[in-house]
């Protein structure tokens, strides 16, 4: 099979036209807008609607479901320029979000993160326009923080009492906290070894916290009983729910409106469930649509693990899904998922942008962790740091051009990964003198947390 026809295969098509269906109107001077333009639910693969008035997680043929909106009815309402006097947040592009009654938003500040210039970094490596899109700043420490803003909003206008998902981590923490603000019950399952600073997360906000001596894949099958077994539970499972995605997607909104309505060359998104990616393209459609952007789209680059990497080996054989990746292990915890449930999703953007998949190491990662805070000043996550090193060796091989604007996706704070820098730090007894060439000396570590 050629690329013409994988592409083919599973297309992300954004609907611009649907069934009108009752929302919540404001007057708007002699307009009238809604507060959300979602139309229906509809699935990439069968092409079933469903309503998105109820709960709904799978299509009946097991796809994921992804979230239309009435695209030219928003197109003739709404302006790109009202934005710029808009708050601060991803809500600022509430039109274009799933949640119907403005009351229902559950907030804690999320959304709008820096798109950092970095000119040391993109000296040293010969990309001159490179940008970090910063998410490590959002609440909750992690970009988790907007799936959970707009899963948890949404999972509230539906009249959800109590959900349910497995976590490597970080995504458990932020849905149980903006759970926590809604007054919604959580249930959160992650393996053992994920980051110790996201149970604590997790215990704080009172979810049900259960560790599991395996991945998030087994942790994924012990939700799933559950939920079997309790049918008051809502599955928040990665892409079991169609609204984590509306919340990723802000990201592509925010990097648009960021370079001024223009679009970068390349985007790269360390992937483990790939959601974000996923959200990130499929905002770019829309704004597509909307006729807020023009021109290409970026070349999307799937960044993984050397240690976990489906996606880059279904890429490689030119493959419209991957298999599950056997003994999956890196230090850059958020990506270690075996298979995502939306493989084929992240795999069409990859190749309807004429885009790449890369795997890089651990040891590679955490050498460029460091080189970042020193050249720039910002302590991000392995994730992020997997990006830099994809955009070093894509540089290197001519695949990214000097005059490409670039922009690599951090999606954590390096904070919440203490155990990866280890520090080995002179003591002064009171009295003593400086000695300048003694100095703080950081060392990165394994997945144990053992320095190499």
């Amino acid at each position: 099979m050629d690329v013409s026809q994988i592409v083919q295969s599973f297309p992300l098509t954004v609907p611009t036209e649907a069934p009108l269906l009752p929302s919540l109107h404001v007057q708007k001077g002699e307009r009238t807008v809604l507060f959300s333009y979602i139309s229906h639910l509809h699935c990439p693969k069968c092409k079933t609607s469903y309503s998105p008035h109820k709960q709904a997680h799978l299509c009946a043929c097991g796809s994921p479901l992804l979230v239309a909106y009435r695209l030219d009815e928003l197109k003739d309402t709404v302006r790109r320029s009202e934005l710029a006097a808009r708050e601060p947040s991803l809500w600022r592009y509430h039109e274009l979000l799933p949640i119907e009654l403005k009351q229902n938003v559950i907030s804690l500040g999320e959304g709008l993160t820096p798109l950092l210039p970095l000119p040391k970094l993109g000296h040293r490596i010969g990309i001159p326009q490179l940008y970090m899109k910063d998410d490590g700043l959002l609440p909750t420490g992690s970009f988790k923080a907007r799936g959970a803003a707009v899963g948890v909003s949404k999972a509230k206008d539906l009249g959800v009492q109590e959900l349910a998902l497995p976590t490597n981590g970080n995504a458990g923490a932020a849905w149980a906290l903006y759970a926590a603000r809604a007054g919604i019950r959580s249930t959160v399952v992650m393996p053992v070894d994920a980051p110790a600073i996201t149970r604590s997360e997790c215990a704080i906000a009172g979810a049900r916290l259960h560790l599991v001596n395996g991945l998030i894949s087994d942790a994924g099958k012990i939700v799933s009983q559950a939920i079997s077994d309790d049918d008051s539970l809502y599955d928040a499972s990665t892409l079991k729910e169609p609204y984590r995605i509306e919340g990723k997607k802000t990201i592509g909104f925010e990097i648009a409106e960021q370079l001024g309505w223009k679009l970068p060359d390349v985007i790269l998104y360390p992937t483990g469930g790939g959601v974000g990616l996923i959200g990130i393209y499929k905002a770019l459609t829309e704004l597509q649509a909307l006729g807020w952007v023009q021109g290409k789209l970026p070349r999307f680059v799937t960044v993984q693990s050397a240690g976990c990497a489906p996606i880059v080996e279904a890429w490689k054989n030119k493959h419209t899904e991957s298999i599950p990746w056997p003994n999956a292990s890196t230090l850059a915890f958020g990506i270690n998922v075996p298979k995502a449930l939306g493989d084929f999703l992240i795999l069409d953007a990859i190749y309807r942008t004429e885009g790449c998949a890369i795997a890089v190491d651990d040891r590679a990662l955490l050498g460029e962790q460091r080189l970042i805070a020193e050249l720039e000043g910002t302590f991000i996550c392995p994730e992020g740091a997997s990006t830099f090193v994809a955009a070093r060796r894509l540089r290197d091989s001519g695949w990214i051009q000097d005059n490409d604007t670039v922009v690599a996706i951090n999606t954590g704070l390096g904070l919440k990964y203490p155990h990866v820098v280890q520090t080995s730090i002179p003591i002064l007894e009171p009295g003593d003198s400086l000695n300048r060439r003694s100095t703080v000396s950081g060392r990165q570590s394994n997945s144990r947390g053992e320095t190499g």
